[in-house]
């Protein structure tokens, strides 16, 4: 069938991933191999060697391609990894363009590796396209946008920040990773290339590292795939069918995320303990308009809290969880909360009062009650 004419729901568990046609099995199989026996010198049956192909690797990208509504899709070992060849898609001299409130992995990149090749990169507040408009340079040759953002939750109107690029000649890219195609698809609106940290919510089972690139520009997806091959930076076999079994429970996880999340904004923001809720799905929220808009059926499942009493009361909030997990991650069937200033270290534009909650597939009252009880105890 044609996956044009399948929900997103249905490609997650079928595109890609034919049966195996020698065996049945209805899982792709894990192809542990470095290379392939050639009938002749050149005469092979597509694959020849596992850093440029591997028939596990091939399922997951055309799985995620599907999902995101891509006509290519490339993995990688790590969300930093496919950060890293979209940026060897410049040259020295290019400007770069990015949310202000980006991942701070994704700032460490651009600042302490690539600015030092001779690339030049400035934050913008992407939030009011107007900000990206004043801020283009004639060599302006990327936008990186993130929205939701990491960890502020601000919103990006894609449509129109890849309107005011493309009219520049710049390239748009989007990190989903927040978002995922089931709440939003960046490609449909606009958007040159789409990022993803498969170890999120893709997978969703915090036992794999993994990224992936996925577009439907086919000079820029030769380009991408020959760097994919040149530098070398791809999944295993293993950790390719680890993301394709995580996808096939995608949309029961985010989904399940997605009405917690919503539910907990709501209740959060009535404790006399916090001091403001950052979440999309909250009427009050200054993108709400925009996430309405270009997100589908939900907000996502990450929001984050400022806890009244400065940085030491957020410090307490988090030691004193016992069902959220203190851990450096997002997307995983455990609820997560991290204190992202201690994460990103002194200088850091996160406010020392933010919580980030990774709302994971828990009961939603247990989960309220624990950061209740742990709000309370500030007194």
């Amino acid at each position: 069938m044609d996956d044009g004419k399948l929900h997103l729901d249905t490609l997650a568990i079928h595109a890609g991933q034919a049966p195996d046609p020698t065996t049945g099995a209805i899982m792709t199989p894990v192809y542990l191999t470095s290379t392939y026996a050639q009938a002749g010198p050149g005469v092979h049956k597509g694959y020849e060697y596992s850093r440029t192909q591997n028939p596990t690797r091939h399922a997951l990208q055309d799985c995620l391609a599907a999902l995101e509504g891509a006509r290519h899709g490339l993995a990688f070992a790590s969300g930093l990894a496919a950060t890293d060849a979209i940026l060897h898609l410049l040259d020295a001299g290019d400007h770069v363009l990015y949310s202000d409130d980006v991942y701070g992995g994704t700032f460490r990149l651009f600042d302490k590796v690539f600015a030092r090749l001779g690339l030049s990169f400035d934050p913008v507040d992407m939030s009011d396209p107007a900000n990206l408009a004043r801020a283009l340079r004639r060599n302006t040759r990327l936008v990186w946008i993130e929205s939701p953002t990491n960890p502020m939750l601000k919103l990006v109107d894609l449509a129109e920040v890849a309107r005011v690029a493309r009219a520049h000649g710049a390239r748009t890219v989007v990190d989903n990773t927040f978002a995922t195609p089931v709440f939003q698809r960046p490609l449909a609106l606009g958007i040159d290339v789409v990022a993803h940290s498969t170890t999120k919510y893709l997978n969703g089972h915090s036992d794999v590292v993994g990224g992936a690139v996925l577009t439907s520009d086919d000079g820029l997806h030769e380009r991408l795939r020959f760097l994919q091959n040149a530098v070398g930076g791809v999944p295993s076999p293993m950790d390719s069918f680890l993301v394709l079994r995580g996808l096939r429970t995608l949309f029961l996880r985010v989904e399940r995320a997605c009405a917690s999340a919503q539910l907990l904004a709501g209740r959060l923001r009535e404790h006399p303990k916090v001091a403001r809720v950052l979440y999309p799905g909250l009427s009050d929220h200054p993108g709400h308009a925009v996430a309405a808009r270009q997100m589908r059926g939900g907000f996502g499942g990450m929001l984050s809290i400022r806890v009244e009493g400065g940085e030491a009361a957020a410090i307490a909030t988090a030691a004193h969880t016992q069902i959220w997990q203190r851990a450096t991650s997002l997307g995983g069937v455990e609820s997560l909360i991290e204190h992202r200033a201690s994460i990103e270290g002194a200088g850091t534009p996160v406010p020392p009062d933010l919580l980030r909650l990774s709302v994971g597939i828990e009961h939603a009252p247990d989960l309220l009650a624990d950061l209740v009880q742990a709000l309370d105890r500030l007194g």
